[in-house]
């Protein structure tokens, strides 16, 4: 109808123009002009129908990861997509880190694009069982209660507990969790990290914080005295020169294996964790480290 009513309305200009007096175009002149204008109409109208068409065929080929995008080296935000880096969904900016590395080789296997969707920690489980996410790659453990409300794949990584401090603070030459008694010691909100603090005798728990970024600039501004991380945080710090140190303790703390696991977050039932852990399956552990050692350098 909208072609009819165009070639219609391009008639009666046509009409009217020849009526005029003085008009110097011809007739033959002006109906060029208006089959040129209903034709390049129809051009537009088709070329939107196609890209429409393009973008809902592409839809069902992404897979949708929720991540902080905040907590290197497992995920960042950067400005563009270099080094293998992924869009972040309804952003100009990518995401890019361990987590995002392991999800492209999921994705890859699936026959999937891959897209982040930045979500804040406390967000991540609800984003998953509302369907607004596929799956959730955040440096995530399995712990009992999220397994409650979640599925998870079988562990993509594995680390252990370290304490951040001020490379020239009073704890830089610590060794275990003794030589911290008195220290304010923090970690992340709503994590296992905040529950292992209490095992340093004598420590002056500090409310949990919600992010890294966060945690490192209480350390950097002496508002706590150190943080707990894993291993791979403490080597992204150390490498990117903040004035913040790993201290690899040789006691530790005391965890359990579904708390230093790392996997993927999925919805109860999917058919996704058995093809995950297929997936999965086929990364060496070799590879494994050989990833996390390249994007650890990167987050810096």
């Amino acid at each position: 109808m909208r072609r009819n009513l165009l070639l219609m309305l391009a008639m009666v200009l046509v009409v009217s123009l020849i009526g005029c007096s003085g008009n110097e175009t011809t007739n033959s002149e002006l109906n060029d002009d208006a089959v040129e204008t209903v034709e390049e109409t129809t051009e537009n109208e088709d070329e939107t129908a196609e890209n429409s068409e393009e973008v809902t065929e592409e839809s069902g080929d992404v897979l949708r990861i929720g991540m902080e995008a905040g907590y290197p080296p497992f995920n960042w935000t950067q400005k563009d997509d270099s080094n293998g880096a992924i869009p972040i969904e309804g952003s100009p900016e990518f995401a890019n880190g361990y987590d995002v590395q392991i999800a492209k080789i999921i994705g890859e296997a699936l026959g999937k694009e891959v897209v982040a969707v930045k979500t804040e920690w406390d967000g991540l489980v609800p984003a998953l069982t509302s369907g607004k996410i596929d799956m959730i790659m955040a440096g995530m453990s399995p712990t009992a209660e999220r397994a409650l409300q979640i599925d998870f794949s079988d562990a993509y990584y594995n680390s252990d507990l370290v304490l951040i401090v001020n490379e020239n603070g009073p704890y830089k030459d610590a060794t275990s969790l003794a030589d911290f008694n008195g220290a304010r010691v923090v970690a992340q909100l709503n994590t296992f990290h905040d529950k292992v603090v209490n095992q340093i005798e004598g420590v002056e728990h500090l409310s949990p914080m919600p992010d890294f970024p966060i945690l490192r600039v209480a350390v950097q501004s002496d508002k706590a005295d150190a943080y707990v991380a894993e291993r791979p945080e403490g080597k992204s710090v150390e490498v990117a020169g903040i004035g913040l140190k790993m201290i690899d303790l040789t006691d530790g703390f005391e965890t359990s294996p579904e708390d230093t696991a790392i996997a993927v977050g999925i919805q109860k039932g999917s058919d996704l964790t058995e093809q995950i852990n297929e997936v999965l399956a086929g990364i060496s552990n070799e590879d494994r480290l050989s990833i996390m050692d390249e994007v650890t350098n990167l987050s810096n």
